[in-house]
């Protein structure tokens, strides 16, 4: 089981205590390998000809190590699955799509992977160059600079320029990474992967919570971001207001009606779930392992106001929950019979392709008549076309 972290490509590492996978291992007799790799400048800058997608290649380096060592550590090459969250979660998809990366990897699971924007290009390229007083492609003069100066300025950019923070990614440059991943797994090009993807119920919680500010403005306003939002993804504002009835009419009796919760639920469904559900479609016509989860088990910390948001999966993936605290984000006494739960789905999944264990009611794979997806929470449950009304409101839309 091999893990690539999340941290929008510019922060992070495979080091961090929440990604120790011993738990993992000794749960599943599995061989857990984490990784660095090099983000935000190092790894993603643009200069056709010179630097595209280093960050991928050394995850592609990394898979190459464990295809030549892993059996030395108990491991079988034959059997590598790829796991992450977040930009992991991107990263795993756009490996999938990677020739350089076919061969080294047999099964994915993407946590939490948000859309893939296919118009990435090197327009942040030429700003962070010019922040150095550089010309767009000398990067014999940028290697002059000490890597501390380049994440200093690199920092201050993103500061300057919060709406930028993650266009550092993977580009699809038509030749490492030839078309966008969706069309990779739409064209049949991934059918050898087994595939499990999923996403957290809350996912945008996470961000308003660090920015408390973010939602403090009236439901007149509210509407105006949403729309606005919405157009900078090419919705027209007609039907981005048809999008935002539909999730009205949906939660009806069964959730908020608060404009700001429906504001984080449909945020929620444009950056993350929608082009999980994509991918879902694409790789079930080509490959019947196909699965998809939603976690949906809300944490007690801050006065419940994260509810299930982004990354709080991951100490019960790992089985970290104990992490000193961890107490902090996932209250003081969590799931810990959930976390077995889908330890035991993540390990049943990587050994066999199908995450079905006597833990958890009978998960089917995904299909576009039943949609079946397997909630972890407080109870585990199989769900059939869940919050179907909000996904079809997106028919059509997010696509490439």
């Amino acid at each position: 089981m091999f893990w690539i972290h999340g941290g929008a490509f510019t922060i992070g590492g495979g080091i961090d205590p929440i990604y120790d996978g011993s738990a993992l291992a000794q749960q599943g007799d599995v061989v857990v390998v984490t990784i660095n790799y090099r983000l935000g400048m190092f790894g993603y800058l643009y200069v056709p000809g010179e630097t595209v997608n280093v960050g991928q290649f050394d995850q592609i380096l990394a898979l190459e190590w464990v295809r030549d060592n892993i059996e030395f550590f108990g491991g079988d090459p034959n059997n590598v699955t790829i796991f992450g969250e977040s930009a992991g979660g991107y990263a795993v998809v756009t490996l999938s799509a990677m020739p350089a990366a076919k061969g080294l990897f047999h099964r994915v699971i993407a946590q939490s992977a948000p859309f893939i924007d296919p118009s990435i290009n090197d327009i942040t390229t030429k700003k962070l160059m010019r922040k150095f007083a550089l010309k767009r492609g000398d990067i014999d003069e940028l290697r002059k600079i000490p890597a501390e100066k380049i994440i200093e300025g690199q920092n201050k950019f993103f500061e300057e320029n919060p709406r930028e923070i993650l266009a550092l990614r993977p580009l699809i440059d038509g030749d490492t990474i030839p078309v966008h991943p969706l069309k990779a797994f739409q064209n049949g090009d991934c059918k050898h992967l087994d595939f499990m993807i999923g996403t957290n119920l809350d996912e945008f919680k996470l961000f308003t919570a660090l920015d408390p500010n973010a939602f403090n403005v009236s439901d007149a306003e509210s509407e105006k971001l949403l729309i606005g939002y919405l157009s900078m993804q090419g919705i027209d504002n007609n039907m981005s207001k048809a999008i935002l009835d539909t999730y009205k009419e949906a939660r009806e009796g069964k959730a908020s009606t608060d404009l700001k919760e429906i504001m984080s639920a449909l945020i929620t469904d444009a950056i993350f779930r929608i082009s999980t559900i994509r991918l879902l479609e694409a790789q079930r016509h080509h490959q019947p392992n196909t699965y998809n989860y939603m976690f949906t088990w809300p944490t007690p910390a801050l006065e419940g106001i994260l509810g299930a948001c982004h990354a709080l999966e991951l100490p019960f993936i790992f089985g970290n929950l104990d992490l000193p605290n961890m107490d902090k984000f996932v209250g003081k006494n969590p799931n810990k019979a959930l976390s077995e739960n889908m330890m035991d789905a993540w390990i049943a999944f990587a050994r066999t392709g199908n995450p079905n264990h006597n833990g958890i009611p009978e998960w089917a794979s995904y299909d576009t008549e039943k949609r079946t997806t397997m909630f972890f929470g407080d109870e585990c449950k199989a769900v059939n076309a869940a919050l179907d009304k909000e996904r079809a409101a997106w028919d059509g839309l997010l696509e490439v």
